[in-house]
């Protein structure tokens, strides 16, 4: 296999009430620039952000039905749209690992 499996940190299996992962924001909110030694998916739900991914910055907006994916070892931020925004953020690794560069 070609791709790695990762278990629900909590350590239960199935679906229900997982909330690792899931953000959601009121408008004109979002973490600093950081990267992750691991690619992060954003499964975006509901409104929208703005991203700005890379060496140098280049801003690309994301909206409900899209999803983002910021490959290891890049810098991002994002700032989410006046309306807010519900996702679900993926990251590669049984363990949260960030560098915050700002």
């Amino acid at each position: 296999m070609n791709g790695h499996l990762i278990d629900r940190p909590d350590g239960r299996t199935g679906g229900e009430n997982w909330t690792d992962n899931y953000t959601e924001l009121p408008g004109g909110e979002g973490p600093r620039l950081h990267l992750h030694p691991y690619a992060e998916t954003f499964i975006i739900r509901r409104g929208g952000a703005t991203f700005s991914i890379g060496r140098p910055l280049s801003e690309v907006h994301a909206h409900a039905g899209q999803v983002l994916v910021v490959e290891a070892d890049t810098p991002h931020k994002f700032v989410t749209d006046e309306e807010g925004y519900e996702a679900v953020h993926i990251h590669s690794s049984p363990y949260f690992e960030t560098t915050w560069l700002e």
